[in-house]
């Protein structure tokens, strides 16, 4: 095990919380608006585009959850709402600002990587070649009229019980 690095079960639960709360790409946007400073509900949902209504308020609720911004309500008609980033908010800004440098540097080499890595096509069948399905209508209705064993054995069960019924009913 590496120096720092924890394996504790409650550990990693809490860090893998974490990473996907500040990983969401979501996150990422809102929090960059913010860095700018405080911003209404709509005024960011219009920046981010492509944001659905529901999504922006799961990400601020959870943002202000894990105390990284503040919801200040002002007692105005229309109720008035500001979103801040907190001093822990801020300190993600530096994190987050290294990892789209990252992205940006690195990004055609991922997607290239992602396209090697795609798995070939797989080459197409014989086109002669007929599965059972494209056989001819009349192989199939050979085979439909031709009786399997099992068939006549049922045919022949059901006949016996006919006539014990039959017979045992006074028939």
């Amino acid at each position: 095990m590496k120096p720092g690095i924890k394996h504790e079960t409650e550990y990693c639960r809490a860090t893998a919380d974490l990473l996907a709360r500040i990983g969401d790409k979501w996150t990422v946007y809102v929090v960059g608006l913010l860095q700018n400073g405080p911003m209404r509900f709509n005024e960011i949902r219009r920046t981010i585009g492509g944001i659905s209504q529901r999504m922006l308020t799961l990400t601020l609720r959870g943002l202000e959850r894990d105390g990284l911004v503040t919801r200040t309500v002002y007692p105005t008609i229309p109720p008035r709402v500001d979103y801040e980033l907190t001093e822990l908010g801020r300190t993600l800004i530096g994190t987050l600002t290294g990892l789209a440098e990252w992205a940006n540097r690195n990004g055609a080499a991922v997607e290239k990587a992602q396209r090697n890595s795609m798995p070939k096509p797989t080459p197409r069948r014989n086109p002669n070649h007929r599965n059972a399905c494209q056989r001819s209508g009349a192989d199939a209705k050979r085979r439909l009229r031709q009786p399997t064993s099992r068939n006549i054995r049922v045919t022949q069960d059901k006949k016996e019980k006919l006539r014990q019924h039959a017979s045992a009913n006074g028939g």
